[in-house]
Formats: C-alpha cells, structure tokens, sequence
C-alpha cells in the first residue's frame, strides 16, 4: 500500500481534526502518502481531493469542527455515485479510505469496499449512537458544552423560581441528555430509551416545590420530542413559570476536550494500522478503554443502547 485518504462525513463532532491528524501523520511515519478528501462523499464524486504532508495538520488537534469540511451526498447512494467516486480514487491511486463519521458515514465505507477499496471507519458524532463502542468522537465535548449552558440557566432559574426544559441534541439516542442531567443534577431526564408519563415527571416537580425547592431543571433529548411542547404541558398542568431552552447547534462546536483529542488520535493511528493489515469494511472504537475493532455490518445491525443503570441512578439522586 503506498497512498491511503481520509475524509469526515455527516455532521461534525469536536475531535475530528484530531483524528484527521493522527492518520495523516501514522500514514507518513509508515512512509504513506495521505489525501485528503474534501465534502466527503460529495468531494469524492467531484475529485476534491488533495494531498495532505505532515505540517498541512499541523496546530489543528485543538480546533473543533473539521478542515476537510462535510457534506451530506444523495448522489453517492446510487450506483452511479459510487462508480464516479470509486474512479476518482482509481485515478489519483487510492488504495485504502479512512472514514470518519456516524452511521450514514459508515453505509458509504461499506460501498466503496462492496467496490474493492480499503475502508475503515472511525466513529464520530456527538450523538455517541455508534454500537460497538463505548464512546465516540465529539461526545465527551458536547456533554461538556450542555454542562456548561446547564450551569448558566440554573444560576438564573435560581433567581427567578422557575422551571426550565432545556432540549438537547442526540438525534434518536438520549446519551447526550442522560449524561449531562446526571451531571447536572437535573430534576428529570427525558430519554427515548426509557420509558415516562407527564403525571411522573408533574409529580417530581410538585414533590420539590413543597419541600422548598425553588426552581427545576428538566432534561429533554430531541429524539423524545419538542422542549416546547413540553414546557406548555408542564404549565398547564402546574401553573408554574416555565422557561424553554433548546441548545441546539452549539453542541457540536468549541474545542474538544483531553478525552476526545486522545480518543481520536488512538482511533485515527488504529484506523491506518487497519488498512496496512488490509482489513476492510471494519471500525475501531473503544471498549473498556482498550482500542478494538469490528466490522461495520455487525456494528451496524446491533441496537444501540444507553445504559440505564445511570438513568436509574439519577433518578434516585434527583429525588
């Protein structure tokens, strides 16, 4: 093998430039050539693919998003899309592709080794909603980033005696709002993977205010439903002064923590040390803090699960 690529796909997650530089950087010290291909899948088809040395990665392991950029591409779902950008890379000698993304990411790696090329993907989303490994690329950040707001909106709730639901994102994974609510001490954590009832969660609020708590915080994950529909229940329901804050994008931004500059760069150096072994269509991810790898199809077919233990145990801690 003599020139692998690398390319980020889907949204983008704080530590992607991390990984971005760690397979540049593993490819060159095994005397690899490394491209980088730029809107992902969509830059692929297009040929937006350059040549990436040791000093083009350099001071960007702390910068969050992505400096090969991102692109959704529906072209690439067909057959035709995926013979122009297999030809692409034909042309400029690409033999293996790192690929760097969440699940619609991953599909892609699995046609372009459905069409003979070298793929290996590393997990990263801020939604942590990757089977198959504990943590992903970004979801340390973003938790850490909802902590932060969660820490500012409880200063003024505080002030003013209020309830506030605070949205968050996590597509149909609730990961991102268990962690920050424990974390946080929120009052409830509104998850997809667990079952609640409006009368549980009026019940924890009217259970509160009578032993003098003057003021809530309520956890919602996007995949659940709307902050808004909920915060309206909850005011028709109580009477209470309620106040609506849905994080939205500045989740995915900042510059990523130790946890996930370290996570991406484990998994970026495992991802080339992948594609000289030849293996294709795998993953790498993280499992009990030790580095391991498995293939995509199975990843892929397994559910993704939050773990209730921690649900249960901010339920009792928030009691």
């Amino acid at each position: 093998m003599k020139r692998i690529a690398v390319l980020t796909s889907g949204g983008d997650s704080p530590g992607m430039n991390a990984a971005i530089r760690a397979v540049v950087r593993k490819g060159y010290y095994h005397n690899l050539e490394v491209y980088g291909i730029y809107r992902g899948y969509t830059g692929m088809i297009n040929g937006e693919i350059k040549k990436l040395d040791i000093g083009s990665v350099g001071d960007i392991i702390h910068r969050g998003g992505t400096i090969l950029y991102s692109a959704r591409s529906e072209e690439f779902k067909t057959p035709e899309g995926q013979k122009k950008a297999v030809e692409q890379l034909k042309n400029h000698g690409i033999e293996g592709v790192v690929v760097i993304g969440g699940d619609g990411s991953f599909q892609g790696a699995q046609k372009l080794a459905e069409h003979g090329i070298l793929t290996v993907g590393v997990p990263g989303t801020i939604d942590n909603d990757i089977p198959g490994t504990d943590f992903t690329i970004g979801f340390d950040t973003a938790i850490n980033t909802v902590i932060n707001a969660i820490d500012k909106i409880r200063d003024t709730a505080t002030s003013h005696e209020r309830t506030y639901v605070i949205e968050v994102m996590g597509r149909n994974a609730g990961d991102i709002a268990l962690w920050s609510g424990l974390a946080d001490g929120a009052e409830s954590i509104i998850i997809p993977e667990a079952y609640f009832t409006m009368d549980e969660i009026i019940d924890r609020l009217e259970r509160g205010r009578k032993r003098g708590k003057k003021h809530s915080i309520i956890i919602v994950a996007e995949g659940v439903g709307s902050g808004v529909d909920f915060a309206r229940q909850i005011k028709e329901k109580t009477g209470q002064e309620t106040r609506v804050t849905v994080l939205g994008h500045i989740q995915r931004g900042g510059s990523p923590t130790a946890f996930d500059r370290v996570l991406a760069s484990r998994l970026g150096a495992e991802a080339v040390e992948m594609l000289m072994k030849n293996k294709s269509g795998y993953m790498v991810g993280i499992k009990n803090n030790q580095i391991i790898s498995l293939s995509i199809d199975d990843a892929l077919m397994q559910k993704h699960r939050v773990d209730l233990s921690l649900y249960q145990l901010a339920s009792i801690l928030a009691i």
